[in-house]
Protein backbone atom coordinates (compact mmCIF):
# COMPACT_ATOMS: atom_id res chain seq x y z
CA UNK A 1 0.00 0.00 0.00
CA UNK A 2 1.31 3.32 -0.63
CA UNK A 3 2.51 5.09 2.22
CA UNK A 4 1.16 8.42 1.48
CA UNK A 5 -2.53 7.26 1.73
CA UNK A 6 -2.16 4.93 4.87
CA UNK A 7 -4.95 6.52 6.98
CA UNK A 8 -4.57 6.57 10.70
CA UNK A 9 -7.83 8.99 11.16
CA UNK A 10 -10.68 10.16 9.19
CA UNK A 11 -13.35 12.72 9.99
CA UNK A 12 -16.16 14.52 8.20
CA UNK A 13 -18.19 17.40 10.50
CA UNK A 14 -21.06 19.81 8.78
CA UNK A 15 -22.24 22.56 11.28
CA UNK A 16 -25.19 21.35 13.28
CA UNK A 17 -28.62 21.02 11.85
CA UNK A 18 -30.21 23.53 14.08
CA UNK A 19 -28.07 26.24 12.96
CA UNK A 20 -28.20 25.36 9.47
CA UNK A 21 -31.94 25.58 9.42
CA UNK A 22 -31.41 28.43 11.07
CA UNK A 23 -29.54 30.02 8.18
CA UNK A 24 -31.98 28.30 5.86
CA UNK A 25 -35.19 29.97 7.64
CA UNK A 26 -33.25 33.75 7.68
CA UNK A 27 -31.93 33.53 4.42
CA UNK A 28 -35.76 32.81 3.44
CA UNK A 29 -36.87 35.68 5.52
CA UNK A 30 -34.70 37.74 3.61
CA UNK A 31 -35.67 36.60 0.17
CA UNK A 32 -39.37 37.04 0.91
CA UNK A 33 -39.30 40.91 2.57
CA UNK A 34 -36.89 41.68 -0.37
CA UNK A 35 -39.74 40.58 -2.72
CA UNK A 36 -42.28 42.39 -0.43
CA UNK A 37 -40.04 45.52 -0.71
CA UNK A 38 -40.09 45.78 -4.26
CA UNK A 39 -43.67 44.89 -4.22
CA UNK A 40 -44.26 48.00 -2.39
CA UNK A 41 -42.44 50.19 -4.27
CA UNK A 42 -44.07 49.04 -7.69
CA UNK A 43 -47.46 49.94 -5.88
CA UNK A 44 -46.62 53.17 -4.60
CA UNK A 45 -45.22 54.31 -7.91
CA UNK A 46 -47.47 52.82 -10.37
CA UNK A 47 -44.67 51.28 -12.35
CA UNK A 48 -41.17 50.25 -12.64
CA UNK A 49 -38.81 49.91 -14.95
CA UNK A 50 -36.28 46.98 -14.99
CA UNK A 51 -33.62 48.02 -13.63
CA UNK A 52 -35.36 49.02 -10.13
CA UNK A 53 -37.08 45.47 -10.09
CA UNK A 54 -33.87 43.57 -10.55
CA UNK A 55 -31.05 44.65 -8.57
CA UNK A 56 -33.32 44.37 -5.59
CA UNK A 57 -34.91 40.83 -6.40
CA UNK A 58 -30.93 39.65 -7.53
CA UNK A 59 -29.94 40.83 -4.09
CA UNK A 60 -32.39 40.17 -2.23
CA UNK A 61 -33.06 36.38 -3.38
CA UNK A 62 -29.83 35.23 -5.23
CA UNK A 63 -27.74 36.17 -2.14
CA UNK A 64 -29.86 34.38 0.74
CA UNK A 65 -30.06 31.34 -2.16
CA UNK A 66 -26.31 31.41 -2.48
CA UNK A 67 -25.55 31.64 1.18
CA UNK A 68 -28.39 28.56 1.88
CA UNK A 69 -26.33 26.47 -0.39
CA UNK A 70 -23.34 26.91 0.33
CA UNK A 71 -24.52 25.45 4.28
CA UNK A 72 -26.05 22.56 2.37
CA UNK A 73 -22.46 21.99 0.91
CA UNK A 74 -20.00 22.98 3.84
CA UNK A 75 -17.86 20.37 5.47
CA UNK A 76 -14.76 20.10 7.30
CA UNK A 77 -12.84 16.78 6.50
CA UNK A 78 -9.32 16.13 8.51
CA UNK A 79 -7.14 13.07 7.82
CA UNK A 80 -3.89 11.70 9.39
CA UNK A 81 -1.81 10.08 6.48
CA UNK A 82 1.54 8.29 7.39
CA UNK A 83 3.24 11.24 5.94
CA UNK A 84 0.74 14.39 7.68
CA UNK A 85 -2.29 15.72 8.29
CA UNK A 86 -4.33 16.73 6.03
CA UNK A 87 -7.46 19.88 6.62
CA UNK A 88 -10.02 20.58 3.37
CA UNK A 89 -12.98 22.96 4.46
CA UNK A 90 -15.04 22.63 1.23
CA UNK A 91 -15.90 23.76 -0.88
CA UNK A 92 -13.43 26.59 0.23
CA UNK A 93 -10.48 24.20 -0.10
CA UNK A 94 -10.72 22.18 -3.34
CA UNK A 95 -8.07 19.79 -2.74
CA UNK A 96 -6.91 18.44 0.73
CA UNK A 97 -4.05 21.09 2.52
CA UNK A 98 -1.31 19.36 4.21
CA UNK A 99 0.34 20.07 7.35
CA UNK A 100 3.41 18.26 7.86
CA UNK A 101 4.01 17.32 11.23
CA UNK A 102 8.09 17.98 10.74
CA UNK A 103 6.84 21.32 11.67
CA UNK A 104 5.47 20.50 14.94
CA UNK A 105 7.32 21.17 18.52
CA UNK A 106 3.74 20.32 20.45
CA UNK A 107 0.09 18.83 19.83
CA UNK A 108 -2.79 18.41 22.58
CA UNK A 109 -6.20 18.33 23.13
CA UNK A 110 -8.05 21.19 24.45
CA UNK A 111 -11.73 23.00 25.20
CA UNK A 112 -11.38 26.32 23.54
CA UNK A 113 -13.92 29.42 23.67
CA UNK A 114 -14.83 29.65 19.35
CA UNK A 115 -16.40 32.97 19.78
CA UNK A 116 -13.97 34.50 22.59
CA UNK A 117 -10.85 32.88 21.02
CA UNK A 118 -11.61 32.90 17.62
CA UNK A 119 -14.66 34.79 16.53
CA UNK A 120 -16.99 31.64 16.24
CA UNK A 121 -16.88 28.83 13.42
CA UNK A 122 -15.39 28.51 10.25
CA UNK A 123 -11.65 29.25 8.67
CA UNK A 124 -10.89 31.76 11.73
CA UNK A 125 -8.02 34.09 12.69
CA UNK A 126 -7.99 34.20 16.70
CA UNK A 127 -7.17 37.38 18.16
CA UNK A 128 -3.99 37.90 20.75
CA UNK A 129 -1.43 35.82 18.67
CA UNK A 130 -3.72 32.40 19.13
CA UNK A 131 -3.25 31.50 15.55
CA UNK A 132 -5.46 30.34 13.63
CA UNK A 133 -8.07 27.77 13.38
CA UNK A 134 -10.72 25.65 11.34
CA UNK A 135 -13.80 24.65 13.37
CA UNK A 136 -17.49 24.05 12.93
CA UNK A 137 -19.15 22.74 15.62
CA UNK A 138 -18.15 22.44 19.56
CA UNK A 139 -15.64 23.65 21.51
CA UNK A 140 -13.19 20.88 21.43
CA UNK A 141 -9.71 20.65 19.42
CA UNK A 142 -6.41 19.79 18.99
CA UNK A 143 -3.83 22.28 19.41
CA UNK A 144 -0.88 22.27 17.13
CA UNK A 145 1.97 24.21 17.57
CA UNK A 146 4.71 24.74 15.41
CA UNK A 147 8.73 25.14 15.87
CA UNK A 148 8.21 28.52 14.50
CA UNK A 149 5.75 29.84 16.77
CA UNK A 150 2.82 29.50 14.58
CA UNK A 151 -0.61 28.25 16.05
CA UNK A 152 -3.50 26.02 14.65
CA UNK A 153 -6.17 24.80 16.01
CA UNK A 154 -8.27 21.25 14.58
CA UNK A 155 -11.57 21.70 15.89
CA UNK A 156 -13.02 17.79 16.28
CA UNK A 157 -15.84 16.08 17.55
CA UNK A 158 -13.47 13.05 18.65
CA UNK A 159 -10.65 15.49 19.31
CA UNK A 160 -8.49 12.55 21.74
CA UNK A 161 -8.80 10.29 18.80
CA UNK A 162 -7.26 12.77 16.22
CA UNK A 163 -4.51 13.78 18.98
CA UNK A 164 -3.33 9.88 19.26
CA UNK A 165 -3.56 9.70 15.47
CA UNK A 166 -1.32 12.74 15.08
CA UNK A 167 1.23 11.87 17.86
CA UNK A 168 1.44 8.13 15.96
CA UNK A 169 2.74 9.74 12.96
CA UNK A 170 4.60 12.54 14.62
CA UNK A 171 6.58 9.34 16.55
CA UNK A 172 6.87 7.88 13.40
CA UNK A 173 9.21 10.58 11.86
Amino acid sequence: MNEEKLLFYREQQKFSPLLRWFVYISMVLAAVLSIKSVWEMSSGRGSLNMQDILLPILVGVGIPIAIAVLFLYLKFETEVRADGLYVRYFPFHIRFKKISVDGLSECYTRQYKPIREYGGWGIRCGIFRKGKAYNVSGNKGVQLIFKDGGRLLIGSQRAEKLEEAIRAIMKSK
